[in-house]
């Protein structure tokens, strides 16, 4: 690994030369700072980005918080929000927060500590006020905010996609699976399939639940079937759900789509992988963490943001945990 030192020699100046041209400090002649930006090219050197960050109190560094890193869908909106950033020579500072409060609060704090100049959340478990307390700017992914800028799915169209295809493929007595009622998205997506069942000539269940993660998904899934055995259809409030339910129909000799038709929310990588296949509502979720890192960019760079809130639209994925029906009928 090519050091600072090593670049120092090459060049033929002192280690404080070759710091003062990377962190733009102090004064550098003309020739030597280019020559020293020519070693650097040379032997392809990179700089500790934290450490020249506490240095100069500057960065390139972004913080980027998930509610849940086993949830494969946070990865996909994460990676969009990478690949975005890295095309702008910023770089990413994760954390995990477990929809935690304590551990959000800590690190933000630790974000705080390592200089980074902007700021992506996709929880927001803790009080407006500690944002709003917060020197940089703030984008929040796959959650709501009036406050700040968001990049977030059509939910409520969501669900409503959902509930009209369940019903359109003959599901009578469908359970729909409410997530966690603090997080608007899955607010949304309950409304937006509640309204559709409310009107339609079926018998219909709710079933509340409250978190997404995988720990939970199998109890619920056992307790939907021994609470509503005659379910027929189920809307689940995101893939990691479903599949707990098609696994558990299965367990307890129920064939799916024939004699239970399932429908996930989010389309994560896993899911044209199940057995079977998943059919779900996709959200977009890499391109919704570009359209973030876009935002953020643009916030760092003071520049004037045409839209602040940002509705990505989501589609239905047919696949085969239902039924087939003709769309020319």
């Amino acid at each position: 690994m090519v050091t600072i030192r090593d670049v120092a020699k090459a060049a033929g100046v002192s280690v404080a030369t070759v710091s003062r041209v990377l962190n733009e400090t102090g004064y550098v002649h003309e020739d030597t700072r280019n020559t020293v930006n020519e070693m650097i090219k040379q032997l392809n050197y990179s700089p500790n980005e934290v450490a020249r960050s506490l240095y100069t109190k500057k960065s390139r560094l972004i913080g980027l918080l998930l509610p849940d890193i086993t949830n494969p869908f946070f990865p996909l909106l994460a990676r969009g929000v990478e690949d975005e950033m890295r095309l702008h020579d910023y770089r990413l500072i994760f954390g995990n927060t477990d929809e935690d409060a304590e551990k959000e609060q800590d690190y933000i704090q630790t974000f705080q500590q390592n200089n980074v100049i902007g700021l992506i959340s996709m929880t927001n478990t803790l009080s407006k006020k500690v944002y709003q307390d917060l020197s940089i700017p703030v984008v929040f992914l796959d959650r709501t905010s009036s406050g700040y800028p968001s990049v977030f799915a059509d939910g409520k169209e969501g669900g409503k996609l959902a509930a009209m295809e369940m019903v359109k493929r003959g599901s009578k007595r469908i359970t729909l699976i409410k997530g966690p009622g603090h997080l608007q998205t899955a607010v949304d997506r309950f409304q937006g399939a509640l309204e559709v069942l409310s009107t339609s000539d079926i018998n219909f269940y709710v079933m509340s639940t409250t978190s997404f993660s995988f720990k939970d998904a199998e109890t619920w899934a056992k307790d939907l079937f021994e609470k509503y055995p005659d379910t027929d259809g189920v809307i689940a409030s995101n893939d990691i759900v479903a599949t707990a339910v098609i696994h558990e129909a299965l367990r307890i000799g129920k064939k799916i789509p024939e004699e239970v038709q399932v429908i996930g929310f989010d389309d994560v990588p896993h899911s044209s992988l199940l057995f079977p296949p998943l059919s779900t509502i996709r959200q977009p979720g890499y391109e919704m963490g570009k359209e973030a890192a876009q935002l953020l960019i643009k916030l760092m760079k003071n520049e004037k943001l045409q839209k602040k809130n940002i509705q990505l639209p989501v589609t239905f994925i047919n696949r085969d945990t239902t039924r087939k029906v003709d769309e020319h009928v």
